[in-house]
């Protein structure tokens, strides 16, 4: 099994661990950090909505928890007609990170897409040095 195909499966297994009583709108990651650990995250959803958590900064912070700070890439898994990208919270956290990462998106029906963190956030917020 190569790692797109055991990337996309933990990442369903994560969606199917979400906690969307609001939206119903679950969403699994499972992330590749450098060293070839797969870390999982599934949103999180708040009565109130600003305090909702999307999938891919649940697996990101969890593997900065771990002491995991290298990311190689993430899989990304909704049920949508076209396979969900993150949303810009996400880009820029994950650009934190690893600003040059995969991100492999993909449908229930098994559609998916790849690209890179660059091409969906193009001009990343980033220090600044003097």
């Amino acid at each position: 099994m190569d790692v797109y195909t055991r990337l996309l499966e933990q990442a369903r297994l994560a969606r199917e661990k979400a906690y969307a009583p609001y939206s119903r709108f679950a969403v699994g990651a499972a992330l590749l950090t450098e060293d070839g650990e797969i870390i999982t995250g599934c949103n999180v959803e708040n009565v109130s909505y600003g305090l909702t958590i999307c999938a891919e900064r649940v697996a990101a912070f969890t593997a900065v928890a771990a002491g995991r700070k290298k990311i190689s890439g993430l899989a990304l898994v909704a049920d949508l007609p076209e396979p969900p990208t993150p949303c810009g919270a996400c880009r820029q956290v994950l650009a934190e990170f690893a600003p040059k990462m995969w991100i492999l998106c993909a449908n229930l029906e098994g559609k998916q897409r790849i690209f890179r963190l660059t091409e969906l956030l193009p001009e990343a917020f980033a220090e600044f040095s003097s």
